[in-house]
């Protein structure tokens, strides 16, 4: 089964409330049903660990985001789902977060946000660091203004740290080739770091199959995408080009054979 995190935030607020409620019914019969990415029990088949093994717990150190010459770290995860990554991406990388303070390192602030609003309900009701980590509900494509008026809160222009995992073909499925660069150009634009995992080309494939399957309608743009092959690649070439951002670092590919691709501002 092809899966991933949803995009929006409001995983991954961008539906009708009579959109969800009929995404959700469909979910209980076919968890995979989600035409956004908002899966409900996503981590179940892709846990976390599947990218925690690839990304070395010295990140921030590696990055110098974990040096005291500023108050705060901020990691932005887009398209959180439930939270289950966020949470255990935090604790991979920032040990003893009650403690930060004291000795001497960075504070650090995760902030996930996802476009389905009974997913962040359930990120937030289970989060065990809501001093360090919060969730909020937020569509990418259109409510960009809520993360500047975060980094605004935080006396920050940009996050240290940006999460893209697993989201950009929800992207491109539902606002095609020129939501997928709109929204990689606005990552871009307030993120100094940027960890991104593209979808292939294969999994668009079959998330259009798994639609048609249950008998819904197709992706307003799977027919008419110019961008296709190697996502990632792709993704890499506009990010470079036109974001200001270069390739630093490949982790590798996770088990379902996608590239981490960890990228900084110039």
């Amino acid at each position: 089964m092809v899966s991933t995190r949803s995009y929006f935030g409001g995983a991954h607020i961008a539906m009708a409330t009579c959109e969800q409620r009929s995404d959700a019914a469909d979910e209980i019969n076919d968890p995979g049903a989600a035409p956004y990415g908002n899966f409900i029990n996503y981590y179940t088949f892709n846990p976390p660990e599947n990218r925690l093994g690839l990304i070395p717990a010295s990140l921030l150190q590696d990055l110098d985001l974990n040096s005291p010459d500023h108050r705060t770290t901020l990691i932005l995860d887009v398209g959180c789902n439930s939270g289950e990554l966020s949470v255990a991406f935090y604790k991979h990388l920032v040990q003893e977060p009650a403690c930060e303070e004291e000795s001497g390192r960075r504070k650090v602030q995760l902030l996930g946000f996802d476009l389905d609003e009974g997913l962040i309900q359930r990120a937030q009701q289970s989060n065990p660091l809501p001093d360090s980590i919060s969730f909020i509900p937020l569509d990418v494509t259109k409510d960009a203004d809520r993360l500047q008026d975060y980094l605004n809160q935080h006396g920050c222009s940009h996050f240290h740290l940006c999460l893209c995992l697993a989201v950009t073909m929800w992207v491109h499925l539902n606002h095609g080739d020129s939501g997928l660069l709109q929204v990689l150009s606005r990552l871009a634009s307030i993120s100094q770091h940027l960890l991104l995992e593209a979808q292939p080309w294969k999994c668009y494939r079959s998330a259009a199959r798994r639609l048609r399957k249950l008998g819904r309608s197709d992706f307003d743009h799977f027919k008419t995408l110019e961008i296709r092959g190697d996502v990632a690649e792709h993704a890499r070439e506009h990010l470079e080009r036109h974001c200001g951002m270069k390739l630093i670092q490949s982790f590798g590919s996770t088990t379902w054979d996608r590239k981490l691709l960890l990228f900084k501002r110039r």
